[in-house]
């Protein structure tokens, strides 16, 4: 935590140099000393550039004096701030702020994600999505307050972790604490009276100690008494240092991740390939700094795809198996074959291909008025809800009219793997896997301006120059088709026969750094957390000096930084070890008990020692021998 008052205590704003002055009997007014007119509290009559400055001082007269007091209230309010970004408080409101800035991009979907679904959220909330964009929540990662929110994180931590582990090595490099004066005022103390020599008891001190692997000093307290003094617990401040430094580690690889990364989808049908190549991808995404000469090189087939859901109970419908069987080459021209399933990608390099989707695609023949082939291909429908209701177009560019004029033709509808029809939904499934399927078409002819050399989405269909066929009665032209069944076209336009079924994957191929850093990260902030937070540091110290009636007397006290019933316990263990060596011997009913107290106590007013362990003394509550 940080002071927010200016460096002279008066506060920003304040000025330093206002003070009350009382006569010589403090019953009149001070009288004025032409001299010393300075310390009068009226205001100073000058040229009007005395000015208060909020870290001390005033203005001077002319341009160096203002050139001065602006460098000086610069530099304060600049450590002033310095102070503030570094300070815990701070740092804990940041990452709250970076879990809060978190939570519209896991809501909201992502233009680098899933760019279908930013599209249909468009299309369904245009004046949201215009207000979205303004915000940038359809880039929440990558937008300028997400981006702020981390790098004033990530000052802030290294500010901090800096000058502890500066403080943190000069306590290591350093000698145990001397021991205070009154021991007893600790809040774990013992005493106790034996025949072994106060140099014995010391070095068995001393050894007993080492061997619980305290850092021990023998030495001389501020009144000369022979004291061996051991200190405990570093690795709590260890530990605490390295989870900072691993949530700095995390943020860098997040960072290269974010700047060094390529992210690409391609939708494949059974026995089709791609070539890993921008221009062959579905969808493309990179970081600022990544070269795309350097993606992988390899090419990849899909040779089967397996699904299976459960057909019974609770979980009717839940996936239970996605499979792709593939085939790849890399550079070397080698062939090989593999399974990717959800959790197992494929690896090429630095390269990832992992499986994140699957549909069906109807195999649809397509002929024209004259009964020549317009059309045979399988067409991706893409599915809309979790029993794989799909929707889809079919475009057939290449086709003669019953006129013997070139037309166009583009069907639009529904497939259903398990159909179903009802009033309430119309034509849908029941089920994920192809029990029953249904190809359900609307059909429609003219200009599907493909060839407007203008970009289409290949799984939608532009009505704006189309006319919709209509049936007998005049309604839109809508028929479904049983697997193997064709469809005769009004006014003699051709047939449509759907040929069959084939299944499609989607796989998303990504490079990322930074991922092995990541883990390592995470790793080290986890074991530091623990660390800081089972770890306790305390101080022990044991004092023997020869008593009054020849017998020597040892003090043993223990101070931990936090309140722990650890620490009483720990005291009374090292005491029955060391006790186990300078026996205990019975108090003289008849003599003073404590042997006259210590030597060179005659004068000892009882307060602290002058080091850093006064700070830490506390009232004798505790565990006591």
């Amino acid at each position: 935590m940080t002071d927010d008052t200016a460096p002279d205590g008066t506060g920003p704003g304040r000025a330093a140099d206002e003070h009350d002055e009382q006569g010589e009997h403090g019953d009149g007014p001070p009288e004025r000393d032409d001299a010393t007119g300075g310390l009068s509290t009226a205001p100073a009559e000058d040229d009007g550039t005395s000015v208060p400055g909020s870290f001390g001082g005033t203005r001077a007269p002319g341009v160096l004096g203002a050139l001065a007091w602006t460098g000086r209230e610069t530099l304060g309010w600049a450590r002033w701030f310095w102070r503030q970004l570094t300070s815990m408080r701070i740092a804990l409101l940041l990452l709250f702020l970076l879990a809060l800035a978190s939570v519209p991009g896991s809501l909201i979907p992502q233009q680098n994600n899933d760019e279908l679904a930013v599209r249909d959220f468009r299309e369904r909330n245009p004046g949201l999505a215009d207000f979205y964009d303004t915000l940038q929540l359809f880039h929440v990662y990558s937008s300028v307050w997400f981006s702020a929110i981390y790098l004033l994180l990530f000052i802030s931590l290294v500010g901090c972790i800096l000058p502890r582990t500066w403080q943190f090595v000069g306590q290591l490099r350093s000698r145990p604490a001397r021991a205070p004066r009154r021991l007893d005022r600790m809040p774990a103390y013992t005493t106790w009276r034996t025949e072994a020599a106060p140099d014995e008891v010391l070095d068995t001190a001393h050894r007993l100690l080492k061997r619980r692997r305290f850092r021990t000093d023998r030495r001389d307290d501020a009144a000369g008494r022979a004291h061996v003094a051991a200190e405990k617990g570093y690795l709590r401040e260890a530990g605490n240092l390295l989870f900072h430094l691993s949530l700095v580690v995390l943020l860098i690889a997040f960072a290269v991740g974010r700047m060094f990364y390529t992210e690409g989808s391609k939708l494949l049908v059974e026995g089709s390939s791609f070539v890993n190549n921008v221009t062959v991808l579905d969808d493309f995404e990179g970081g600022q700094l990544y070269d795309l000469n350097d993606l992988e090189r390899f090419s990849f087939t899909l040779d089967d795809f397996r699904a299976e859901f459960a057909d019974s109970g609770p979980d009717i419908g839940t996936p239970e198996l996605f499979e792709a069987d593939v085939s790849y080459h890399e550079d070397d021209g080698t062939e090989r074959h593999t399974t990717i399933d959800v959790n197992t990608p494929l690896r090429i390099g630095d390269t990832r291909v992992r499986l994140i989707g699957h549909g069906f695609a109807p195999v649809v023949t397509v002929t024209d008025a004259e009964g020549n082939v317009a059309y045979r291909d399988s067409v991706p429908f893409l599915p809309q809800d979790a029993a794989l209701t799909s929707t889809g177009v079919v475009k057939v560019p290449d086709y003669v009219g019953p006129d013997g004029e070139p037309d166009q033709l583009g069907f639009q509808g529904l497939f259903n793997p398990t159909y179903a029809l009802d009033e309430v939904n119309g034509p849908h499934s029941t089920f994920p896997e192809a029990l029953d399927p249904r190809l359900t078409l609307n059909v429609y002819h003219g200009d599907l301006g493909v060839n407007s050399g203008l970009p289409q989405n290949v799984y939608q269909l532009d009505t704006t120059h189309l006319d919709q066929l209509t049936d007998d009665s005049g309604e839109p032209l809508r028929f479904t088709l049983t697997e193997g069944e064709s469809y005769e076209l009004p006014d003699g336009r051709g047939t449509i026969t759907f040929e069959g079924l084939e299944q499609w994957a989607t796989f998303q191929v990504t490079t990322r750094s930074g991922n092995t850093w990541a883990l390592v990260g995470a790793l080290a902030a986890v074991v530091g957390l623990v660390g800081s937070l089972l770890l306790q540091r305390r101080r022990v110290w044991v004092r023997a000096w020869t008593g009054g009636d020849g017998l020597t007397v040892v003090e043993m006290a223990s101070l931990g930084r936090t309140e722990s019933a650890r620490v009483p316990q720990e005291l009374a263990g090292l005491a029955d070890r060391l006790a186990a060596d300078a026996p205990l011997v019975p108090d003289d009913p008849d003599g003073d008990p404590d042997g006259g107290g210590p030597p060179g106590d005659d004068t000892d007013d009882g307060g602290p020692s002058d080091d850093d362990t006064a700070s830490e003394s506390a009232p004798a509550e505790g565990a006591r021998r």
